[in-house]
């Protein structure tokens, strides 16, 4: 009896790692909000001008429809802030909803190069299309820290 124990785990454990997967690939996909939000801190222009190169935004931002697909930016800063045709004023947001699969370039001052990249994905369908993005997304947030 005592050597069915361990045999036992052996089955359950792949089990168990299948329908883990199973539920990765298929279960929809919940988001708490669709913003996804970048904040641009207070003192980013005035580091910037003493010659720090500050680096609060990444150079490409991707966002999935029906998921994330609205970018929020958060102007915590001192002075105003350009994205794209908008002038974004210390304490304002900005919310820009994207509808289509796309690709977009902005410019913006409170990127180091001047210039933001933002992609649009589509939708992950269900199986393995949604089981890869759940699992680029978790290598995304521990790559993060």
């Amino acid at each position: 009896m005592k050597h069915l124990r361990p045999a036992l785990l052996w089955w359950l454990l792949p089990a168990f790692a299948a329908g883990v997967l199973a539920w990765a690939a298929f279960a929809p996909i919940a988001a708490g909000s669709r913003d996804a939000l970048f904040e641009i801190p207070k003192g980013t222009w005035a580091r910037r001008m003493a010659g720090d190169p500050v680096d609060i935004l990444p150079p490409t931002i991707v966002l999935t429809l029906g998921v994330n697909d609205t970018l929020l930016l958060r102007n915590r800063d001192t002075v105003p802030q350009v994205f794209g045709p908008v002038l974004i004023m210390p304490g304002q947001d900005f919310r820009l909803p994207f509808d289509t699969v796309s690709i977009n370039e902005f410019n913006c001052t409170a990127h180091a190069s001047g210039s933001m990249k933002v992609i649009v994905e589509a939708h992950p369908a269900a199986g393995l299309p949604r089981l890869q993005w759940r699992l680029a997304h978790i290598k995304e947030a521990i790559s993060r820290g």
